[in-house]
């Protein structure tokens, strides 16, 4: 059980590191767009430091999630920004909604998992 979860844990990590990575520098093919969220995504664009402090966070919540020692603060680092592709994927891509809920499974089995050094955070 211990190896499952660390491979995923892994491959969750990865997964945010590479879209973060890609905020920085690009080199991943955008799919089209439907109009409105070419919009939405031009709206994003025009807060110059918004998609470099986004892919910040993802490559160093991804970087926490990997290692077994600071998973939890990994886990709440990536929160914020796994709440924003659930709701992104629900309003205008519900395609995309099966990834992001094997994310947001994964995201829930280790906050579950670490709900014991959270205690201290909520009281």
């Amino acid at each position: 059980m211990k190896a499952v979860k660390f491979i995923l844990c892994l491959l969750f990590g990865l997964t945010f590191i590479n879209a973060g990575l890609d905020k920085h520098l690009h080199y991943m093919p955008v799919p089209p767009l439907d109009p409105e969220l070419q919009k939405v995504g031009a709206a994003f664009m025009t807060i110059k430091w918004l998609m470099p402090l986004v892919g910040t966070i993802e490559i160093l919540g991804g970087l926490l999630f990997i290692i077994p020692r600071t998973r939890a603060l990994g886990a709440i680092v990536i929160l914020p920004v796994l709440v924003g592709i659930i709701l992104q994927n629900l309003t205008y891509m519900p395609a995309g909604l099966v990834v992001a809920g094997i994310l947001w499974l994964i995201e829930l089995w280790v906050l579950f998992d670490n709900r014991e050094k959270y205690k201290t955070l909520l009281n």
